[in-house]
């Protein structure tokens, strides 16, 4: 499997308790994610953290059930992420989805590549926009 240099972050709030068909959200879309090819997933629990309705969560305060954050997050193509996203809303009935982009500088060990940074060189006295 191979990410493109050029792909996009994808990542996926919501709370421990929520759940798809039975099943831990968390779970449900890791397993959508690699039956539909995507190059990864990890899924990060979280030990505080609030959403929209404001209401704090964390493994401070004595609950028999928390709810504590979760994010799922993936890296690919643009590509690959747009179809997935359907299948996500699908998934989802409440939470917070976000997608950024992402410079893939290594994924796996079969195509190392050196760490190139492509962002323009930093501003210098003799080049004040940073340009070269």
């Amino acid at each position: 499997m191979k990410i493109p240099r050029e792909a996009v972050l994808l990542r996926i709030f919501f709370g421990e308790r929520d759940k798809f068909q039975g099943v831990p959200l968390h779970e449900a879309i890791v397993l959508k994610a690699r039956e539909m090819h995507l190059g990864g997933a990890t899924v990060l629990r979280g030990h505080m953290g609030y959403g929209h309705s404001s209401r704090i969560h964390s493994t401070k305060f004595l609950r028999l059930s928390q709810d504590l954050p979760v994010v799922v997050e993936m890296v690919d193509s643009r590509e690959k992420i747009d179809a997935f996203l359907p299948v996500l809303d699908g998934m989802m009935s409440s939470g917070l989805v976000t997608i950024e982009r992402a410079e893939v500088l290594q994924y796996g060990t079969e195509e190392a590549r050196p760490f190139q940074v492509t962002r323009p060189a930093p501003a210098t006295p003799g080049n004040r926009e940073g340009t070269g």
